[in-house]
Formats: C-alpha cells, structure tokens, sequence
C-alpha cells in the first residue's frame, strides 16, 4: 500500500480495503521503513492494551520506523515511554484534566468561544479553522500552562512542519523542533524566576523539590507534550466535526432541534472523523500474533484508530454520521494505559465549540465543495474550512 498517495488522500476507502483483505499488512511507513499496519476494531482495541507492545524506541529494532526524532528535552514524554516511568509521569499531571477540574474551566471556555465569534459580526465568509477550530484550544491549553498570549503567535507553525512537513523544505521541521525547544527551555527558566498560579508552575515546583519524581528533560517534555497534544488534537477535533456536521445538514438540523444530544454527538464526530490516523507506533517485546499473524519482536505496529472506528463488526453502517448513535466505545482517543490524558478537556472544548456555534448563528453553510486536507498521516485535519455564516439577530 503507498501509504503517502492512497492513505492520506482516501484513507477510509484505503482501510476498507484493508479490513476486508489484510486487516494486518506488512508496509512501508510514513518514512519508508518496515511496519505492520492494523486496521480491525477487535485487533487495534486489544493491541492498544497490550503491554507486550512497548512505546520505547529502545525495544525498536534495527531498521524500524520509530516515529518523530526529536532531541532528548522533547523525546522524555508519555508518548514514548512504558511503566513504571509512564505511570509516574501521568500521575503528576493527571490531575489537571480531572472531570471536576475541566468542569471549572468550561465557562472561560464558553467566553473565550463566544469572544472568537463576537469578531467574526453577524454574517459574512471566513475560514473557520484559523478564525475559530485554532484559536479556542491554543487559547485554553496555554491559559491552563500558563503561557503568555505573546508567545503563543508561533506556535501552529511549528506543529505544522512536525504534522505535515512539506518535502521541498526538508529543513523546516528540524528548525522548527530547535525553536521549540528553545521556547520551552527559555519558558520555564521564565517560570522558575517568575512562578504563577497555572500547570506548569505547578510541575517546576515538583521538579526542583523532589527531582527523583520529574527530571529536568520530562519537565520540558511533558510542557511540550501537553500544549502541542491538547492544541493540535482538539484543533482536528473541532474542524472535523464542524466539517461532518455542515456536509450532513440533517444531522445538523438534529442538534439544532435537541442540543441536549451534544455530548454524546461528540463521540460520534470523533469516531467518524477523529483526529488520528494512526495511534502511536508500537515495538513488541517478544514475538506476539495480532489476528492471525506473527509479528516478530521489536518490529513496528501502526494501529489505526481510523479503521477501527469504521469497522462494520463494530459499529453498524459505520460509514454514516448518526448523532443519535451509541459511540461508545470509539477509539479516536486511544484505548488503555495510554488514553488520551486530556480527553476530558477536549471532549468540553468541542461541545463547547459546537454549541456556541449552532447557538450563534442561524445559517452556517460550506462556502467551498470540497475540503482540503492536511497532508500527514499523524493528524487527520483540514487546512482550512470556509464557511459562509449569519445570526438570527444581533447579539446583545
């Protein structure tokens, strides 16, 4: 399968190909190395919960794909790491994404939403990723960190050349890496002179009285991993379902009629559109069978969340938006030890975003046929959403 043609410019037709033929298929990854690429419901949930199949790059063997390189200040994070260090580092800021916390922050969300729409007037064309999908979680993700609103200007860019690097400018992502790690490195050095009330003041305060719970290179990678997971995802998250809702005008015609159903439509737009292609790679320890192959030890295993969700032995008539399904039980924020820590808080943000969306504007339509999706195969997100808009009345 040509991963970079077919399964990033047809990706569901791609995996229902896949399901049906060789639901785990031996690959050339999204830089050219060997992997095995897991594409049904049953396979992709039980593999994600597997602890024989390792996130450490050190149980990669030669010649695997082994994902982002990043320098060891970025590289020291959950999304690299297995018990007992996962465990350890997840506990320390699990408890800012607590369902009681993220409950606290949902009216700042709500006003940061309805300032973003306040800008855009009554009625008119915009792109709504860049003036709203963007701005909302950047805005409560580094709120929650502690960033200043003057550094947070450069940050899309430089997710963007780690998401979807462009190959005639092979040393853009490498720079981009550089410039973060130099934000976050002359961030916190910021924080330890200056401490506030926000998260990660919260974890230098951790680091520097017990560094046996949080090394200087986990602190930087954990600030890295919050703010560039809780932005980009819910980014995706947000524009996706936006995009789903406006190309089904009766399942948005649904939630206009009950909006109450908004939480549980939420799991259903992350299903049928999450934000990831494929979870994290995975290295087994030891030989191990997914379906009905042997897949040898230290050997890279791709599973994709998108394939699973559209799995047919799962979900009946997966193709179909249906905001009055039952998702539960989706993969879009992965499955295990390893799901998505944030999940709460980006669950919030899109309910959120969609209510003060349909709340706000009478008319929201498509102001263009067909979407232009990000090429990358590490999130599944548009470059741009133009809609045309207008309120039923001015708001007060």
């Amino acid at each position: 399968m040509d991963l970079q043609g077919d399964l990033m410019k047809h990706p569901h037709d791609a995996y229902r190909h896949l399901r049906d033929t060789a639901p785990v298929q031996r690959i050339a990854g999204p830089t050219g190395e060997p992997a095995w690429l897991v594409t049904r419901y049953d396979d992709v949930r039980s593999a994600l919960a597997d602890p024989r199949l390792s996130l450490d790059k050190t149980n990669a063997a030669e010649g695997s794909y082994r994902g982002l390189s990043l320098p060891p200040a970025l590289d020291a994070n959950l999304l690299n790491m297995d018990p007992p260090d996962h465990t350890r580092i997840r506990k320390l800021v699990s408890r800012a994404f607590t369902p009681r916390r993220v409950d606290a922050l949902r009216a700042p969300i709500r006003r940061t939403a309805d300032g973003l729409l306040d800008v855009l007037g009554a009625e008119g064309r915009t792109d709504l990723i860049a003036a709203y999908a963007a701005p909302l979680p950047i805005t409560v993700i580094c709120d929650l960190l502690g960033i200043p609103d003057d550094h947070r200007k450069d940050f899309r860019a430089w997710t963007d050349e780690l998401i979807a690097p462009d190959p005639s400018r092979p040393q853009a992502a490498k720079q981009a890496v550089g410039a973060m790690l130099a934000f976050f490195t002359e961030l916190i050095a910021h924080k330890r002179r200056h401490p506030a009330d926000d998260l990660l003041s919260d974890l230098i305060t951790v680091r520097d009285s017990d560094g046996d719970r949080l090394s200087e290179d986990e602190l930087t990678s954990l600030a890295f991993l919050i703010l560039g997971a809780g932005y980009e995802n819910t980014v995706q998250l947000i524009g996706n379902a936006v995009h789903a809702l406006l190309s089904h005008p009766e399942q948005l015609a649904r939630l206009r009629t009950d909006p109450s159903k908004l939480p549980e439509a939420v799991e259903e737009l992350a299903r049928y559109e999450g934000p990831a292609l494929l979870a994290i790679r995975r290295f087994p320890t030891e030989d191990v069978t997914i379906g009905d192959v042997s897949v040898p030890a230290g050997e890279t295993v791709l599973l994709s969340l998108s394939a699973a969700n559209r799995d047919p032995a799962r979900f009946s008539h997966p193709e179909q938006l249906d905001v009055d399904r039952d998702a539960s039980g989706h993969l879009a924020l992965g499955h295990g030890i390893h799901y998505c820590l944030g999940a709460p808080l980006a669950r919030a943000e899109v309910e959120i975003a969609l209510a003060a969306l349909l709340e706000r504007f009478s008319s929201l339509t498509l102001a263009e046929p067909e979407p232009r999706w990000r090429p990358s195969l590490r999130a599944r997100g548009l470059l741009e959403l133009p809609v045309e808009y207008k309120t039923a009345r001015p708001r007060a």
